[in-house]
């Protein structure tokens, strides 16, 4: 089982090579990470866990012409490296739900996919979420803050992906509500910190925003 989790991590780290989005190799270990902590707090299946959010990202159509084209290739994969019918299911599952697409995500079946969701969506809050969310604002073109744009509420994943936005508007149409989507009595417990974090950061940069000492 090392071998191969060994064989998948060089695998990921190649394909995420250059990434300047927020989304390299290093946010992939830091899901992993976080998949296992939970998973075992949770009594999850741990291996299915760790593969999940190890490729979560590989099969996310923002790297992709399509989202079939990036489930396609993950599949491939997972066919390639000998995992069990039964096994491979659970972790395409798992994939599928993790993606935030505007709160437009399906809600995982099983505890896995709550599992490797919530370890996600840590990664997108607290201090390492502020920094790439500016990554993120940075490598696709967007402002620092735009105070005239609106706050995008109930978008589409189009809408989503596609509309204008600012680093800051992004703390407002999705890291905020992170928290409160936490499925695991563990992730919940960790994203209270993380949250608490974006607040006095927020509070912060807007006070310096308009001047005020």
């Amino acid at each position: 089982m090392k071998k191969l989790i060994n064989e998948v991590e060089i695998r990921v780290q190649n394909f995420f090579e250059g990434d300047a989005t927020g989304h390299d190799w290093f946010h992939t270990d830091r899901v992993r990470k976080n998949a296992v902590h939970i998973a075992r707090e949770e009594g999850a299946d741990e291996f299915v866990c760790e593969m999940a959010a190890l490729l979560h990202d590989v099969a996310d159509d923002k790297f992709h012409q399509s989202e079939e084209e990036g489930f396609k290739l993950v599949e491939e994969w997972l066919l390639e490296w000998g995992v069990e019918s039964s096994q491979r299911e659970m972790i395409i599952q798992s994939i599928e739900t993790v993606s935030y697409k505007g709160g437009n995500n399906k809600p995982p079946e099983r505890l896995e996919g709550e599992v490797v969701q919530d370890a996600d969506r840590i990664d997108a809050i607290g201090a390492i979420g502020v920094a790439r969310t500016f990554m993120f604002a940075g490598a696709y073109g967007d402002s620092m803050y735009v105070p005239d744009l609106e706050v995008r509420d109930n978008m589409t994943k189009e809408e989503y992906r596609n509309k204008r936005s600012s680093a800051i508007h992004h703390f407002y149409e999705k890291l905020l509500k992170l928290k409160g989507g936490m499925k695991t009595k563990t992730g919940q417990k960790i994203a209270e910190k993380r949250h608490q974090y974006l607040e006095d950061f927020l509070t912060q940069f807007l006070e310096e925003w308009e001047g005020r000492r």
